[in-house]
């Protein structure tokens, strides 16, 4: 019965691998006591039985790149051979899951990747409970299976990025109709790299530079559900491999300066920016020059992207990670967020305003100081914002205990700056809600000086009349310019004395 289902299947031959046999002893031995014979078809002809090129069969998918499909023949368990041939099983299981298929053709194919989804399945199951280390040609193996499986270049269609969107837009997400696949293969590679039975020494020669330069690649992916698991992966392949982890951090930084300077578009900042959290978390004291500059030269640009409100809860930790680990950096942080303000974007300055808060928290007397000043001249013109948003949420920075303990030892500095923009608020604003957030701080400020407030609302007051005085002294130059022209109107010949 099984042979009349096997002849059934197509046999084609492949781009990827050498067909050979496994056995105990000698090829075409048998692997089990029980007269099992365990036959694989591997991904890859030898030299002297490849077919001719025009047999082979080229696929089209909008996922993976154009691949050959081979006849894959059904492999038995790993609990119907004896331990030592369970080796040489699980490199026969990986070799046949080297053939990639078309899953936009649901109906293409069946039986093939069933068999290949039962594979996967397989070694899945034997890494989770393998007790002894995995040998080189099984690492081997594995890391290039997992290269041509995931290893893609997404369609310029999909990262398009023509529709636009606001900074704090989330597109509807697109899913890869090969996920269900896909996701046994990532299952296996990280079940794979958190074994314990993979040493690291090994694993490192075959998961390197190259391998790691293009599974950061894979982040730009539209699916969420395959960033996910890309995030998890690279956590742990940060924490395996030690010796990768400059190169790990050289090359995600690689993709922050693509997207400040170059596409403002990326799909997996967000993820990217999660590992790097609990990254920046486990940086020991004091910190490095190095990352002090991946702080100020890849956190601090990385505001400047109008997607920015896609990434910026992940952003925000990272750059308080660095303020709380070192205090130090504090004015930095904020000078920094101050020279990427947005001007004319007041969704994302309410971004700024929320971040600003954060930071201040974390800051102690002597940082907040040297940044003070440009700090508040930027609170109090969001004060005066006319759009509700960005007013409201400046005035709700002072229910912050922290930040009113610094301004109150710094009143003599900064009451001055905010009491014109609140007087200007109170007075001209026309949200009821800001005009009330208004009258309560101003109350605040009043109980925390009395005759300090009372001097800066006098000397408001004061500039104010002037301003309206210098106003109708303008206004009125004007008028009698005007009145003048009126009664000697310029005729064509007629010369115009012009005073300065």
């Amino acid at each position: 019965m099984w042979k009349q289902f096997l002849t059934k299947l197509p046999r084609k031959s492949s781009a990827y691998g050498k067909a050979e046999h496994v056995s105990g002893s000698s090829p075409g031995g048998n692997a089990a006591g029980n007269g099992s014979t365990i036959r694989r078809t591997s991904s890859c002809p030898s030299t002297g039985s490849a077919r001719s090129a025009s047999s082979v069969k080229r696929m089209s998918s909008a996922v993976f790149p154009s691949s050959v499909v081979a006849g894959i023949e059904p492999l038995v368990s790993f609990k119907d051979v004896p331990n030592g041939e369970k080796q040489n099983l699980f490199v026969s299981k990986v070799s046949l899951c080297c053939v990639v298929f078309d899953f936009s053709d649901p109906n293409k194919n069946l039986a093939e990747k069933d068999f290949k989804r039962q594979a996967l399945v397989d070694l899945v199951d034997y890494v989770d409970s393998a007790s002894s280390r995995f040998t080189e040609p099984m690492v081997a193996a594995c890391s290039r299976m997992f290269a041509i499986n995931l290893f893609r270049v997404f369609p310029p269609n999909y990262r398009s990025s023509s529709s636009g969107g606001g900074e704090g837009e989330e597109e509807e997400p697109m899913f890869d109709p090969a996920w269900p696949h896909l996701q046994l293969v990532y299952d296996l590679l990280l079940k794979f790299i958190g074994s314990s039975s993979l040493d690291a020494k090994v694993g490192k020669k075959y998961f390197d530079h190259s391998f790691i330069v293009k599974l950061l690649e894979l982040f730009d992916s539209e699916d969420p559900r395959e960033r996910d698991c890309l995030k998890t992966i690279l956590h742990r392949i940060y924490g395996k491999f030690m010796v990768h982890r400059p190169i790990i951090r050289k090359a995600v930084s690689n993709i922050f300066y693509h997207l400040v300077f170059e596409t403002d578009r990326h799909n997996g900042i967000a993820e990217l920016l999660e590992v790097f959290g609990s990254v920046i978390s486990g940086f020991a004291l004091p910190l490095k020059e190095e990352h002090k500059i991946f702080l100020w030269r890849i956190l601090i640009p990385l505001h400047k992207p109008k997607t920015v409100g896609v990434y910026l809860q992940q952003l925000t930790y990272c750059v308080t990670q660095f303020v709380e680990k070192e205090p130090e950096l504090a004015s930095s942080v904020i000078l920094g967020l101050l020279r990427y303000w947005p001007i004319t974007n007041s969704q994302k300055e309410v971004m700024f305003l929320s971040e600003i808060e954060e930071v201040l928290e974390a800051t102690n007397m002597g940082e907040f100081q040297k940044c003070m000043v440009p700090l508040f001249r930027r609170i109090a013109h969001c004060i005066n914002s006319s759009h509700f948003q960005v007013s409201e949420r400046a005035l709700f920075m002072w229910n912050n205990d922290h930040i009113i303990s610094l301004v109150a030892q710094n009143r003599q500095v900064l009451v001055p700056i905010v009491t014109p923009a609140l007087e200007e608020n109170i007075h001209n604003h026309w949200n009821l809600s800001v005009l009330n957030l208004a009258a309560n701080v101003k109350k605040m400020l009043s109980e925390m000086d009395e005759e300090l407030f009372s001097a800066c609302l006098a000397k408001y007051k004061e500039d104010e009349e002037k301003r309206v005085s210098l106003e109708q002294k303008r206004r009125l130059a004007w008028e009698r310019l005007e009145s003048a022209a009126a009664f000697q109107p310029v005729t064509g010949n007629t010369a115009v004395l012009v005073s300065r």
